[in-house]
């Protein structure tokens, strides 16, 4: 039986020597390049150099090995048209059955902080693409692997026979799919306010915001594992595309903390935020906060879920839970309710740089995330009173939720939790009356605003509900105003120089 021929020429060597191993047992002959064939020849792998098949030696330190006609010729040759049998024949070229080819880690060069534009275009692929992009055209006479999770199912198909024209062309889309992603970059490496949006569809939706909405869950090729779309479903029905809008908004702001705090949202705002010094005593405070906004809600936890909360949680209806992980018993407990949905997300903070993305009508628009805390603010208190150490504690909750609330937002709550939270109305005063009459008698609750105020009206509402703290932006050009009602109301202020909006 004639041998085929494959090529390996791979910069992630992850899985090469079982994968060239199983070639070789379908009866496969191995050509390789400068690494790849130093690797399979330590692990004492039968491989000839590609240099064997071009007669002519790689030169100028790489840049050019595999860009030949002996090459190219051997992987586009259209097997099914006698010309370029013939003309393969003619020039003494073998054909070249399969291609495993991944790219030079352009993207891991220049993520090094010492990185250079010489040492970045250094890790320029050429020949890489090239072997691809001609395997992947000719997909109908050759299989093409760029990912080595693909190799195991590859060795499958070859030995059942089964590698047909659609799984070829499934490869085939991979390697455009890859080699578009690589073009793209190294255009954002050299032009600074271009970006890569490559996702890939996760998930077609039962339906989108109403049921007669199509809907499709789109993700990155590799979701961090901080991300919904990382996030890992133990048990429940699939989430909807409310689900998942709503889970991102709990996950986004839980991460927020570093002590125990559970985030319940209703409709992308943070209904009951509580913290403690356990994550049980965190889930009391943020259920308290509004016992009856969360019933329907997505919880979010930065601690394991034990059996004591999950005994808690499975008294009222919930619609998905977030968590770093569950105890053995606490999933026991929850299995009681199986379409809640369970899952398993690391809450680690987003890196300021990430950008978040918002669709408009014939456009895209893209943001750094709002990565700032209290602790980066000017804090400067602007009244005759001062905040009490108290108050203070509470300003660094309320200061967390304000800039998860959709504007105009205001945020009442204590040093343990949110008590009420006023979000999205047309004015700021509106938002203020829905936080405020969610007080009820208690004691050192402050209210932070995610923007300045314009006017004292927001502060003399304030005061005739008893609020004695305030935690605010400042920058109104009418700053004064306010401070002076403040100062009428014995209330203490203290301006941030930085705003929240959040639209």
């Amino acid at each position: 039986m004639t041998k085929r021929r494959a090529l390996l020429s791979v910069s992630d060597k992850k899985g090469l020597i079982d994968f060239a191993r199983g070639l070789i047992e379908q009866n496969f002959e191995l050509v390789s390049t400068g690494g790849t064939f130093t690797v399979l020849k330590e692990a004492g792998i039968e491989v000839k150099q590609v240099s064997d098949i071009t007669g002519f030696p790689e030169i100028m330190d790489g840049r050019v090995k595999t860009l030949h006609p002996a090459v190219h010729g051997g992987i586009l040759a259209n097997r099914s048209l006698n010309h370029h049998l013939d003309a393969i024949k003619e020039h003494n070229i073998k054909p070249i059955d399969l291609v495993c080819v991944n790219l030079y880690p352009f993207k891991e060069t220049i993520a090094k902080a010492d990185c250079t534009e010489e040492l970045a275009i250094e890790n320029i692929d050429i020949g890489g693409p090239t072997m691809l992009r001609s395997a992947a055209k000719n997909f109908k006479d050759v299989i093409v692997a760029v990912a080595p999770d693909d190799y195991s199912v590859i060795l499958e198909k070859i030995a059942s026979k089964s590698d047909d024209y659609d799984y070829r062309k499934s490869l085939a889309v991979k390697v455009f799919d890859h080699t578009a992603s690589y073009d793209r970059q190294i255009v954002n490496y050299f032009v600074d306010d271009n970006i890569e949006l490559s996702y890939t569809n996760k998930k077609t939706l039962r339906y989108g915001e109403n049921p007669q909405q199509k809907a499709y869950f789109y993700s990155d090729k590799k979701p961090a594992a901080n991300t919904i779309a990382g996030a890992k479903q133990l048990q429940g029905k699939e989430l909807s595309y409310n689900n998942i809008r709503d889970a991102d908004a709990a996950l986004e702001v839980v991460k927020e903390f570093s002590h125990p705090a559970v985030v319940a949202v209703k409709h992308m705002n943070p209904c009951g935020v509580g913290v403690g010094e356990n994550i049980y005593e965190a889930y009391t405070n943020a259920y308290k906060a509004d016992p009856v906004s969360i019933f329907g809600g997505i919880v979010a936890l930065n601690e394991e879920v034990n059996k004591e909360i999950a005994e808690e949680m499975v008294k009222i209806f919930l619609e998905v839970i977030i968590a770093p992980s569950y105890s053995k018993e606490a999933l026991e407990v929850l299995q009681v309710k199986p379409n809640l949905r369970l899952l398993v997300c690391e809450t680690t903070k987003t890196q300021a740089n990430t950008l978040q993305y918002v669709s408009v009508s014939g456009g895209l628009l893209a943001q750094t995330v709002d990565s700032l805390g209290l602790a980066d603010t000017e804090f400067k208190v602007v009244t005759k009173k001062k905040p009490s150490p108290e108050e203070e504690k509470a300003f660094e909750l309320a200061w967390k939720v304000v800039k998860h609330v959709k504007s105009n937002a205001i945020v009442l709550a204590t040093s343990k939790s949110t008590i009420g939270i006023g979000a999205g109305q047309m004015n700021r005063v509106g938002s203020a009356k829905i936080a405020l009459e969610k007080l009820d008698g208690q004691d050192n609750v402050v209210l932070a605003s995610d923007g300045f105020f314009p006017m004292g009206d927001t502060v003399e509402l304030a005061a005739k509900f008893g609020i004695g703290a305030i935690i605010q932006p400042g920058g109104s050009i009418k700053d004064q105003d306010s401070i002076d009602v403040a100062n009428k109301e014995n209330i203490a202020m203290v301006t941030t120089g930085i705003r929240h909006f959040k639209h």
